[in-house]
């Protein structure tokens, strides 16, 4: 049973109806092909119409649609030969950021990013995608190796933010963000990041700060949730409606500014409605990136990053 948003109830209703009319069809007695079809054009019309003037809000409700593709599925719909580097060398192991070699199209990369989890057993232990300090250390000492052995790196965001627990706060969590955002900026290989959910705060730019940065159509990325922004402005998160439009945190405003490069289509109704079509198109946006940034060498990697981050919010 698909799993409708607030927003969607009218389509709801009538696949409900289509539903039933398909459950009084099986019985045979009578012929309502037509009626099914009729109603089935009038809920994909009215799908896409929705999902052509979606508020910022409702853009936020799509990126945290739990039934969207996570890291877990990206790694099996697009890579091969996935081997998992776990731990950071200094505590532990992070699941909330997961990452290890793989193969992508035919070129050695590593490929790293966040996982939420898909029901309440796996968001528990992987944190809701909610990055630890170690977390973070672990993708530095990922992204330094590949590095290393002159591997392109492919980064997978996806979280409302990095963990802020008091144990997370006590080993140096703004810390191990920051010297991971200098880690991606350091880089002498490819960096492609793609926003696939959630872009949240420093939990998300420590992965993000690459050569080229993807977003998916119904993505998100902001310095703080919508809830977040209001609360702190209205002090009442009922107002995330007008934070989420004050922030620009869509895939087409950020582009307009120039904080992404491209935005990747999503299958009609987001990527949750056909996910094997959703990894399809960013696995073709990461090799053009790739294809494009491999044409540069070492030294203009670096400048190349660089130039792009500096460029962000210049009045010219």
């Amino acid at each position: 049973m698909a799993s409708f948003l607030d927003f969607e109830k009218p389509i709801a209703e009538l696949q409900a109806r289509i539903d039933e009319l398909r459950d009084t069809g099986a019985d045979g007695g009578v012929d309502i092909s037509a009626e099914i079809a009729k109603l089935q054009g009038k809920s994909d019309k009215l799908l896409k119409d929705t999902f052509a003037k979606l508020t910022p809000w409702q853009k936020t409700q799509v990126a945290r649609h739990p039934e969207r593709p996570h890291f877990k599925h990206y790694v099996a719909g697009l890579f091969e030969e996935f081997v998992p580097l776990a731990g950071d060398r200094a505590f532990g192991d992070d699941q909330a950021i997961l990452g290890g070699f793989a193969t992508f199209r035919g070129r050695r990369i590593m490929v790293l990013g966040h996982e939420k989890g898909d029901d309440t057993a796996s968001r528990l232990r992987h944190n809701f995608g909610m990055g630890k300090p170690e977390g973070y250390r672990k993708a530095i000492r990922l992204m330094e190796m590949a590095d290393r052995f002159g591997l392109p790196v492919v980064t997978l965001v996806d979280t409302s933010g990095a963990f802020p627990g008091i144990q997370a706060e006590e080993r140096g969590q703004a810390e191990a963000i920051a010297r991971s955002t200098e880690a991606c900026l350091g880089l002498r290989v490819p960096l492609v990041s793609a926003v696939v959910g959630e872009g949240g705060s420093g939990g998300a730019i420590a992965l993000a700060s690459g050569n080229r940065v993807l977003m998916f159509e119904h993505a998100v990325y902001s310095v703080i949730s919508p809830e977040g922004c209001a609360s702190i402005l209205w002090r009442t998160a009922e107002r995330a409606a007008d934070a989420a439009e004050a922030m620009k945190v869509t895939a087409q405003d950020l582009k307009a500014l120039g904080v992404v490069d491209t935005i990747v289509p999503e299958p009609l109704g987001g990527a949750h409605r056909d996910p094997a079509g959703a990894i399809a198109a960013l696995g073709d946006a990461i090799d053009k990136a790739l294809a494009d940034l491999g044409k540069l060498a070492p030294d203009a990697l670096a400048r190349d990053r660089r130039a792009k981050f500096l460029a962000m919010g210049r009045v010219v």
